[in-house]
């Protein structure tokens, strides 16, 4: 492992920017990184394995083209993303030592982990909305979500995440770095980066609680509001056999829910608050925030939904009887 934590620096006219970062692997256990990588491989192999398992399920059977599945193929497609984004470095640090990442290289990694977690906090309220409409109003719920407004719901996610956290890059590269290049984990952090710099980085700290605000914390703030409306329309309901029918379809999303944001909560008051927090405690909800999630969606989306388990079962016995 690259143990020097001398960087290269360039001068540029009234700045100084290093060339490269070093990053960090788990303080205090690097001498195990091999044998940790090991339930990383695990993790990393069940994200990917899992949410191209789902998309080509709902993808191969009809029945499924449904505006539910349509919001659970974003949610895969998101997390395949966050899995590639740190892939590369956590197991390139893990395996050969590889610590060193571009500066460049460094910024379009944070640029990219931090769009697909907020599109995929988006995608969690677009869920919530079809749950709240499929339970409310379930005559008028294939009008309201059609394929087009599902479609049209997808590309305004992706856009709010692209062009809302579009500065954050440029605010990185104004400002002066001197001193310290070594990050606080296998992959780039927009706090991790800022706190870098020996410039002044309060319009940084500022835009980004302003769009960590406006866009995760309103998201999960009209979440919790579904939620009670939900709660409000299953209880109006005759029969406890409706109700418990009605929240059986929402288990699974609640369970994506709290795994996406109890982490995410817990990482960004680390970053702002938790000066005295132990490093491998702000290492592990790190890990958390951003392996687990890609990891367990598919599974509680195919142990939780009977439809994903009968397609699946189906594609497995279409696939043995091929054989014989």
């Amino acid at each position: 492992m690259e143990h020097d934590s001398h960087t290269p620096w360039e001068f540029n006219g009234s700045f100084h920017q290093p060339s490269a970062f070093l990053m960090m692997g788990i303080p205090g256990l690097e001498a195990l990184h091999p044998w940790i990588s090991i339930p990383f491989c695990a993790l990393y192999l069940s994200a990917l394995l899992g949410n191209c398992v789902i998309l080509f399920i709902i993808r191969r059977t009809p029945s499924l083209h449904e505006p539910m599945y349509y919001f659970l193929c974003m949610l895969a497609i998101t997390d395949l993303g966050l899995a590639l984004c740190t892939l590369p470095t956590t197991l390139g640090l893990f395996w050969f030592g590889v610590r060193r990442i571009g500066f460049d290289a460094c910024l379009a990694q944070m640029y990219f982990i931090h769009i697909l977690s907020f599109i995929e906090s988006s995608v969690l309220l677009a869920m919530a909305f079809d749950r709240f409409v499929a339970i409310s109003h379930p005559l008028r719920h294939p009008a309201i979500l059609t394929r087009g407004t599902v479609l049209k719901i997808g590309l305004a996610i992706v856009l709010r995440g692209v062009l809302s956290l579009l500065p954050i890059p440029f605010l990185l590269k104004r400002l002066t770095y001197c001193g310290r290049t070594e990050l606080s984990h296998s992959f780039c952090f927009h706090p991790d980066i800022m706190n870098l710099a020996c410039a002044d980085i309060k319009v940084n700290v500022f835009y980004g609680m302003i769009i960590l605000l406006s866009t995760v914390g309103t998201d999960f703030v009209f979440i919790v509001l579904s939620y009670i409306l939900i709660i409000r329309t299953v209880l109006s309901l005759t029969t406890r056999e409706e109700c418990l029918k009605a929240l059986n379809t929402c288990v699974s999303h609640i369970c994506a829910v709290l795994v996406f944001f109890i982490p995410m909560i817990g990482l960004s008051m680390i970053h702002r608050f938790g000066r005295n927090v132990p490093p491998l405690v702000n290492t592990l909800v790190a890990y958390t925030y951003l392996i687990i999630p890609p990891a367990l969606n598919p599974v509680i989306y195919s142990i939780k939904s009977t439809h994903i388990r009968q397609a699946l079962r189906r594609a497995l016995c279409r696939k043995r009887g091929s054989h014989w």
